[in-house]
């Protein structure tokens, strides 16, 4: 449940995403544990130092902390 190792994988994976066109700060990113099921639809405790994520909208800033959470926030097309 590494925090530097998340920081690594958003960072790279925001890379991308500019990369094919889209924008990073509209995208969800969530630790998960599909294993254990962290941060799947219940907030983990085994993560104390993720607080949630944050993501631009057309309809302004959405906020979660779970995967659920990111899912119900995708805007339809």
């Amino acid at each position: 449940w590494s925090e530097d190792r998340f920081n690594e994988i958003i960072k790279e994976t925001s890379t991308f995403i500019k990369k094919v066109g889209y924008n990073p700060k509209a995208v969800a990113f969530v630790p998960i544990s599909g294993w254990h099921g962290d941060n799947m639809l219940e907030e983990s405790a085994n993560m104390t130092w993720y607080k949630g994520w944050t993501k631009e909208t057309k309809g302004g800033v959405v906020k979660g902390k779970t995967l659920l959470d990111a899912i119900d926030a995708i805007e339809p097309p």
